[in-house]
């Protein structure tokens, strides 16, 4: 900055900005583009209990806007400070805004968007002879109101957006992208609000029609509308209430993965919001089945007491803060987490209608790793770190009691910097396929289970079964290696952490709010196996690591779980860790391909798919089977044409 420049700004004196200023100031919070605007108008419509909402756009939202609504509408002597800042009918007291029960409440929406934008208002209650409207065009809030022909409802007409601003025009991007960002606002109120019929016409066509939906199947019409009929199909529906908390919705099959985050709707109340706390509850959940690199896809609604949440957070009202972050995040991730481990074989074959939510245990209910069962591995897996297993004699095959099918020996290897060595005993017996009583008997009679009978096994690689729907595809060795994977981490669950003391302890110099934050769950930090001891203010001394992550970077593993307490009240970068570990000793005793098994083998492997968590993924998130119905194969064939 240049002298002549900084004498001016400290000769600069304190004064009042202009209204018209000081509402394009407030603008530049509310109003980013044509979608910002179609949200606040759709908003205060929805509010005023408008049962049908119709939306005409021109050019994308820049020429013109229009929003009509069959609501309450405007009392004639209200319509000025309508458009009036710090004007609202949905706030009192403090009391009301400590427990917002309306979409929108930000006064200056409407004075926000008439200051740069020429708008016209027009409404009629439902008591009144005749409506009547109010204009403005980005003055300094000078209005007229006169009457007007009109139903009961407002329509708001804002047209040439920011012709006043010409910079904040420049930053506006094409047609295309500017409607399609406004008809995903519309689409997300679409969803949260299936009582109320939604029209949209873009340059005079129709683009989208959709009617109330009073029941499950006009529901569900809609969500298919909105998110795809495949959404839909490969949904998981989830309802459950505890603590006050209701979670209800649907949540995409890990198969049903998608590129990037563009399916993903989470509505706390009624309202869209897009919170970091809710993210990274869904991520964890999904961590174990997903893909690298993909996203989940999901519709949820959460009902929370308003008292508990706080909506004023930001101008555009799409976050939120909870007074207690770190119950909803382990009520998020309980209940997902256990809604997608409970998916079975028969689920991912019902019909959607068919499927319906069910309330799952989470939390201390579920167990820190997931369910208990009565497989539990014995102590020589977890009384020695992965780097003192020994490996068992060269070219011998496992099997375990009961099991119909073997796998072949693992082979030592590296993952993340972590060696990967072969148990005796118990590792080798447990290693050794799975426990299927049934698996060397003939084929029983009766009901097909889900994933049929084997009848064949093609390349080594992939199991052809037949069940009540046609044809069955298996890759063997990923169906293998989440059996596997499922039960070594119901084992570590069952069996616990074992810490292996440092001969030197590692020293760690952090901020002093970590160095309490160490301290306050120091026992949480002891139950996986680390012990830290504070040395003083901003330093804490590492004592001990878990046995099984001697080779990890102890250091910066004890940052990032810091960083994730601090951040969202819990973290499971250890447990993390551990399941890599875990996946890794799986992924190497699992079934290799080229593997030759027989008929009850086979069947064997399918009878565990059945009854093992997430057994549709591998531990690295790639699907283990494919249906092939007989209208798929029929169509192959041209049949019935």
């Amino acid at each position: 900055m240049s002298a002549e420049a900084l004498v001016s700004a400290s000769n600069s004196r304190i004064q009042l900005l202009s209204p018209r200023l000081a509402n394009q100031i407030a603008a530049g919070e509310v109003v980013e583009r044509p979608a910002s605007v179609i949200k606040e108008l759709l908003e205060n419509s929805l509010d005023s209990g408008a049962r049908r909402i119709d939306v005409d756009v021109e050019l994308g939202g820049t020429k013109l806007l229009k929003v009509r609504d069959d609501g309450s509408g405007i009392a004639a002597d209200d319509l000025p400070l309508a458009l009036a800042r710090h004007a609202t009918s949905k706030i009192r007291e403090l009391e009301d805004l400590e427990q917002v029960m309306s979409l929108g409440f930000r006064g200056e929406a409407l004075a926000s968007i008439s200051s740069v934008a020429r708008l016209t208002l027009t409404s009629r209650t439902r008591n009144a002879e005749q409506a009547w409207q109010v204009e403005t065009e980005g003055r300094d809030m000078v209005t007229h109101v006169q009457p007007a022909a009109h139903p009961v409802g407002t329509s708001v007409e804002v047209r040439d957006l920011f012709f006043n601003t010409p910079a904040r025009r420049k930053f506006l991007k094409t047609e295309k992208t500017e409607f399609d960002h406004l008809q995903e606002v519309i689409k997300r109120l679409a969803l949260a609000r299936f009582d109320v019929a939604f029209h949209l016409r873009h340059n005079g066509k129709s683009i989208l029609a959709l009617h109330e939906a009073v029941d499950d199947l006009s529901r569900a019409r809609r969500v298919a509308a909105v998110c795809g009929p495949g959404f839909l199909e490969q949904a998981l529906p989830i309802e459950i209430e505890r603590n006050g908390l209701r979670l209800w919705g649907w949540v995409g099959l890990p198969t049903f993965s998608r590129s990037q985050a563009d399916l993903q709707y989470f509505y706390v109340n009624g309202r869209m919001v897009r919170d970091k706390l809710v993210s990274h509850a869904v991520r964890q959940a999904y961590r174990d089945v997903l893909f690298n690199g993909r996203h989940p896809t999901f519709l949820l609604f959460l009902e929370i007491d308003p008292a508990v949440v706080d909506v004023n957070v930001h101008p555009t009202k799409h976050e939120v803060r909870f007074r207690d972050g770190r119950m909803v995040h382990d009520f998020l991730y309980g209940t997902l987490h256990r809604a997608l481990g409970d998916v079975r074989p028969e689920d991912q074959l019902a019909a959607p209608a068919v499927m319906s939510g069910v309330v799952r245990p989470t939390g201390l209910d579920a167990g820190e790793f997931g369910p208990q069962s009565e497989m539990s591995l014995a102590g020589a897996l977890l009384e020695h770190s992965a780097g003192n297993l020994q490996s068992p004699p060269a070219g011998s095959l496992w099997q375990s009691p009961g099991s119909g099918y073997q796998g072949a020996r693992p082979q030592s290897g590296y993952a993340g910097g972590v060696p990967v060595a072969e148990a005796q005993g118990a590792y080798r017996e447990y290693f050794a396929p799975l426990n299927s009583a049934a698996a060397s008997l003939p084929e029983p009679q009766g009901d097909i289970p889900p994933l049929g009978y084997a009848l064949a096994q093609l390349k080594g690689v992939y199991i052809l079964a037949e069940n009540a729907q046609g044809l069955v595809l298996v890759d063997m060795h990923a169906a293998h290696e989440r059996i596997m994977y499922e039960r070594l981490k119901t084992a570590m669950a069952s069996e616990g952490l074992r810490g292996q003391p440092l001969l030197v302890p590692e020293s760690l110099a952090v901020s002093q709010r970590e160095a309490d934050c160490a301290e306050e769950h120091a026992e949480w930090f002891q139950q996986l196996g680390f012990e830290l001891q504070r040395l003083g203010p901003e330093s804490l001394a590492i004592r001990q690591t878990p046995a099984l992550l001697k080779q990890a970077e102890a250091p910066q593993l004890v940052r990032d779980v810091l960083a994730d307490l601090l951040e969202y009240g819990s973290s499971d970068r250890i447990k993390a860790h551990l399941n890599e570990l875990l996946g890794t000793m799986a992924c190497h005793g699992a079934v290799r391909a080229n593997r030759r098994l027989t008929l009850p083998e086979m069947n064997g492997l399918l009878r565990d798919m059945e009854s093992t968590e997430r057994s549709g993924q591998c531990n690295h998130g790639r699907p283990t089977w494919t249906q092939l119905g007989m209208d798929d194969l029929d169509k192959l064939f041209l049949r019935g044409r």
